[in-house]
Parts: C-alpha cells; sequence; structure tokens
C-alpha cells in the first residue's frame, strides 16, 4: 500500500502484521461506526431506577480477593459491598485515565491538517470520552460508593506523562488503559447477575471503546514503523513503567479499609492470588500479543511488563 507523506512524497508502510491501511480510510470507517453507533448516556440509563436488591456492582469473579482464603471468609453482604467499591474504584481510575488520553489526543492533532478526517475522528473520540468520564461519575454516585482517586505520586507523574509522551507512547499507554479495562467489561455487560445500570454503563463503554481501540492500534503501528530508533525504545520502556504504575494503581486499597478488611492482609492476599494474576493476564494478553508483534515488548521494557504481572 502507498501512502502520501506530509511532504507530499509516495511511501510504502509495512509491519509484522502486513501492510498499513491508509490513515484517512481508517478514519473515515471510524467517523462512519460513530454517527451509527454513539450514544447518550443521559438518555440511553435509567438513572432514576432504583438499586437492585441481590445483584452486583461487578462480576464476582473480577473482584481482586476473590476466591482467596479472605474471600472465603466473608459474608455475602461483605463480599457484594467489595464489589460495589471496587466497581467505583474502576470508573474513578477510568475517569482520570480519559481526561490524560484527551489531552494526549490533543496534542496528537494540534499539528495536523484540520479537516482531515483523522483530526475529525480524534475530535469525536474527545467528545465521547467526555461523555464517558461523566457516565462514570454518575455510576459512582448511584452506587453510593466515594471516589477513589490515584496517589499524589502517580496523579504527579501522569502530569509529567502527558505534557512529554512522545506519540508511539501515548497510543501505547492508551492501549494499557482501555483493553484491560474493555475485556472486564466484555464480561460484565451481557452478566445478569449485575447490576442492569451497570451493565448499561459497560455496555456503552464497549461499543464506543471498540473504534478507539482501533484508532490508537492503528497510529500506534504507524508511529513504531517511522519514529526513529530512540523514540522506539522509549515507547518499550515507558510503556513498560506505565504496565507496572498500571497494574498497582488498578484497585486502590483505600476499598479494602472502606468495607472493614485488614488493608495489608488483603493485598498480600491479592498479590498471591494464581486467580487474580489469571485474571489480569487474560485481561491484557490480547494487547500484549499485538505490543509484542509490533516490537513494543523488547529489551528493558519486556522486563517491566514482567514485572508488572500483565505478561505471563
Amino acid at each position: 500500500m502507498t501512502t502520501v507523506t506530509e511532504d507530499g512524497e509516495l511511501t510504502v508502510l509495512r509491519d509484522a502484521l502486513g501492510l498499513l491501511k491508509d490513515r484517512e480510510q481508517v478514519a473515515v470507517r471510524l467517523l462512519e461506526s460513530s454517527a451509527k453507533h454513539s450514544f447518550d448516556p443521559d438518555r440511553e440509563i435509567d438513572w432514576d431506577a432504583p438499586v437492585e436488591d441481590g445483584k452486583w456492582f461487578w462480576p464476582p469473579e473480577l473482584v481482586s480477593l476473590y476466591d482467596t482464603p479472605m474471600w472465603k471468609r466473608m459474608s455475602e453482604e461483605q463480599r457484594f459491598d467489595l464489589a460495589r467499591h471496587e466497581a467505583a474504584s474502576l470508573a474513578s481510575l477510568g475517569i482520570w485515565f480519559e481526561i490524560i488520553l484527551m489531552q494526549l489526543l490533543v496534542r496528537h492533532i494540534y499539528d495536523k491538517s484540520v479537516t482531515s478526517a483523522h483530526v475529525r475522528y480524534a475530535l469525536t473520540e474527545i467528545a465521547d470520552e467526555c461523555r464517558h468520564s461523566m457516565m462514570f461519575a454518575r455510576m459512582i454516585q448511584k452506587g453510593n460508593a466515594p471516589t477513589y482517586p490515584v496517589t499524589r505520586l502517580n496523579h504527579n507523574l501522569a502530569r509529567v506523562l502527558k505534557t512529554v509522551s512522545t506519540t508511539p507512547g501515548s497510543f501505547a499507554c492508551t492501549l494499557l488503559g482501555e483493553e484491560i479495562l474493555d475485556w472486564m467489561q466484555r464480561l460484565t455487560f451481557p452478566d445478569e447477575r449485575v447490576q442492569t445500570l451497570v451493565r448499561g454503563v459497560t455496555r456503552i463503554h464497549v461499543v464506543e471503546e471498540a473504534r478507539h481501540v482501533r484508532y490508537a492500534r492503528e497510529e500506534l503501528r504507524r508511529q513504531m514503523v517511522t519514529a526513529p530508533r530512540w523514540e522506539r525504545e522509549l515507547t518499550r520502556i515507558s510503556s513498560g513503567e506505565a504496565a507496572r504504575v498500571f497494574s498497582i494503581a488498578f484497585v486502590n486499597p483505600q476499598v479494602y479499609t472502606d468495607v472493614g478488611l485488614d488493608r495489608r492482609e488483603a493485598l498480600a492476599q491479592v498479590k498471591a492470588s494464581g486467580h487474580r494474576r489469571e485474571v489480569m493476564q487474560s485481561g491484557a494478553k490480547r494487547l500484549t500479543d499485538f505490543l509484542d508483534d509490533i516490537g513494543v515488548l523488547r529489551g528493558v521494557g519486556r522486563r517491566l511488563w514482567r514485572s508488572s504481572g500483565l505478561l505471563a
């Protein structure tokens, strides 16, 4: 496939997965999909419906302590309560991440043609993420749970990331935040044990995130082919460090205290849990396979991914 570069030259772009699709053609298809399958959460979800008794806010198998000795000692009420707080923790993490993503997307398109389909789709995605963040905030409130911000250290590290991140690093981190949560939400929205409201939120997010993942994957492939060697190596290291931070921040430890559990014991049991390790690695596998194929999981970066527990 030939593409036209910004200076007017023709070039063929190929990686280990094959020929890259034309950037504008990809964006046009994503814009068409957005026109057909976009949602207004304020209208699509019945926010006034009461919370349903006996239903989970998150599938029990995806709760961090599931199948641990502590989980087996917990009452059913406490398990439901932990799932509710972990759902709020994940929604809080999602809002934090999406605010970062919106800023990274704005930086990405800053120097590009404002009339291109590629920029139009990026702006469409930013609008999607605005709605998602508001939707997650309403879900937290509906569950009568607190918000769970990341640590001040991670908050400030992200401030640096969104200011200085290179383009391939930005899209690698975007996929890290999107694909693991997407895998979990694909298990959540069809699960009739889960609150109808949560199923509605996750269904909307899954449908719209599929486009976001496609956009980020196509652009990361392009960047890993065209970026200079130093930038590719920096992407490998930065994405590995992001994976390490993400795995630690995935569930805020305050949730254990808030449901009356010993935080230190809970963290130790989650760390030792084979089930939890399998859940996280299964959630990341589609992403890590892709990153491996396009050359991101190499050297120091690969070791960092292994230390995160997301790469088997």
